[in-house]
């Protein structure tokens, strides 16, 4: 019997592998409250490298957790943003395979396989009308040339890492996405079509897709974009991978992945209103907030634990360039708000978290220093012992805050439609 990935479902990061436990209370609260939403712990090879750890490490932590918690229905583990070269050691311990082609969208294909997918597809030369887009696409020759010309080519690419996921796992053992989202400006329907149809020419059964959005997507903090425009290309794209599925016999449960960045607040209630309105899945990806959480429980716990906190944001300040250079794309940091390191050390425990926690009604909250902090893993990663032995001592109270975030904060307007003044649990 084939995995398949349900309606609904939620890539949790969990950068130390730490905090399965307190993820998934936050699924669990959504079954409470009548929606199942899926977790899929989501680490990188990045990720992995600079922590140190290896992927078995999130897989044997989403084990325990769920035998601890005694969770029944399904739950993945994503070998997040993977290419040929890095996916061997996910193979093990990996059951979702997130298959990134940004090297290689707008290398063109060989002007061969260019001209046979144009002959194969006659229909998408023409006008196409989709239910739920108010105009045809309207689809030249021409354009779908120079579409393939940017695309086909990383659908190409795409399909020989799957077949190599395939070899190794077996058809039907691992649940699929590719990410295309990565690029210099979003899809639109009719670019998202022709990519769609490449992939059920090469044989990929997506399940899901990730393509890519107007505006900013920046880690860890809110969306900054025109989000009439959001809701109208999210919408766009559904009804297209609706018509996908049914016109090349995808798998059917084909849906949307929105690759966040985490906290993108402002889209969620657009989100939650196109996926009702029109009966889709989607899959949130969200990325590090987890660790941020961390932070924000070890700063609230006090003593030891806010000393750390602060110690940590120090060397970050310190080596922000070294550790924003990899993520320069996906933040926005403005160097003259961030707070001196010695003005943060006469923070009282109240003054860290209002300032790192994501309220942007709060005036305490900074979103550079949350921003720093959210690609600063790598300064608590070196500190080793340290650091985990703290995340250990201080649980219950990381716990809450990782449970809360995650629940009232994502799940909650995704899944339910519930706005963030509408608190559940942990009002």
């Amino acid at each position: 019997m084939s995995l398949t990935l349900p309606r609904y479902s939620i890539g949790v990061g969990d950068r130390f592998a730490h905090q399965a436990k307190a993820q998934l209370r936050a699924c669990m609260l959504a079954a409470e409250a009548g929606i199942e939403v899926i977790p899929v712990w989501n680490k990188s090879n990045r990720e992995h490298t600079i922590i140190g750890s290896e992927p078995s490490s999130t897989r044997t932590a989403a084990d325990a957790a769920v035998k601890a918690l005694g969770w029944t229905k399904p739950y993945f583990c994503d070998a997040d943003h993977i290419g040929l070269a890095t996916v061997d050691r996910f193979l093990p311990a990996c059951d979702f395979y997130t298959i990134d082609v940004a090297d290689f969208i707008g290398k063109p294909a060989e002007a061969a396989s260019v001209d046979a997918f144009i002959a194969r597809h006659p229909e998408l030369q023409k006008p196409i009308e989709i239910e739920g887009i108010a105009s045809p696409l309207h689809l030249t020759q021409e354009f779908v040339r120079s579409t393939a010309n940017k695309f086909l080519y990383a659908v190409q690419q795409a399909a020989i890492i799957y077949c190599k996921i395939e070899s190794a796992k077996g058809r039907g053992n691992f649940i699929t996405e590719v990410s295309v989202d990565e690029t210099d400006s979003p899809q639109t329907p009719a670019e998202l079509l022709i990519i769609l149809a490449a992939a059920a020419d090469e044989d990929i059964p997506l399940d899901t897709i990730a393509p890519k959005f107007t505006g900013r997507f920046n880690k860890g903090v809110d969306y900054v974009g025109d989000l009439a425009q959001f809701e109208k290309e999210f919408a766009a794209d559904v009804s297209t991978i609706a018509y996908a599925v049914k016109f090349y016999g995808l798998p059917h449960n084909l849906k949307l992945s929105v690759h966040s960045g985490s906290d993108k607040f402002s889209i969620y209630a657009p989100m939650h209103k196109v996926v009702q309105t029109s009966n889709a899945g989607v899959h949130l990806k969200t990325a590090g907030t987890t660790w941020l959480e961390e932070l924000i429980g070890l700063a609230e716990a006090g003593g030891d634990g806010l000393a750390l906190a602060k110690e940590i944001y120090a060397q970050a300040y310190d080596h922000r360039e070294e550790l924003c250079g990899p993520y320069a794309t996906v933040i926005d940091i403005d160097p003259a708000s961030l707070p001196a390191p010695t003005e943060v050390e006469q923070w009282s425990s109240d003054q860290f978290t209002s300032a790192l926690r994501h309220d942007p009604h709060s005036s305490a909250y900074s979103s550079s220093l949350r921003q720093l902090l959210h690609v600063g893993f790598k300064v608590a990663a070196k500190m080793g012992p340290r650091y985990l032995d703290l995340l250990e001592s201080n649980e219950a109270i990381i716990a809450r805050n990782v449970t809360e975030n995650l629940f009232d904060r994502h799940i909650a307007p995704v899944f339910l439609g519930r706005s963030q003044q509408e608190k559940g649990q942990f009002a």
